[in-house]
């Protein structure tokens, strides 16, 4: 099952730096928003998809299941919404002063030399 999941966690690794190496402003935004899911996934498998308690400790239970991947990967959510409303703001209001979401068309007049 780690197999499949690391699999998994290549291809979605692999279309989010397609996403961001792309013109669009929006396609951007949705890669790096892909590449945190990806990495999140790739951190709960390294933590192990073990079958296990929760970690209360009691006599009676022999396995426990590692906590710190989890607590890990809920703050790595929260901070991934935090940038991706960042970069979705940040976006709209690019395309609204600028009209066009195209990286290319962004760049700007080049600046004379003072001469």
């Amino acid at each position: 099952m780690e197999i499949i999941m690391i699999i998994v966690c290549g291809i979605l690794t692999a279309i989010s730096v397609y996403l961001v190496l792309s013109k669009s402003l929006i396609r951007i935004v949705m890669g790096t928003t892909l590449i945190t899911h990806a990495s999140n996934l790739f951190l709960i498998t390294m933590g192990g998809l073990k079958h296990g308690e929760m970690p209360i400790y009691e006599k009676s239970i022999s396995q426990y299941v590692d906590p710190i991947p989890h607590a890990l990967i809920l703050t790595a959510i929260v901070i991934a919404f935090a940038t991706t409303a960042f970069f979705l703001v940040l976006a709209f209001r690019t395309y609204k002063v600028l009209g066009t979401d195209n990286v290319e068309l962004m760049k700007g007049v080049p600046e004379d030399d003072g001469k």
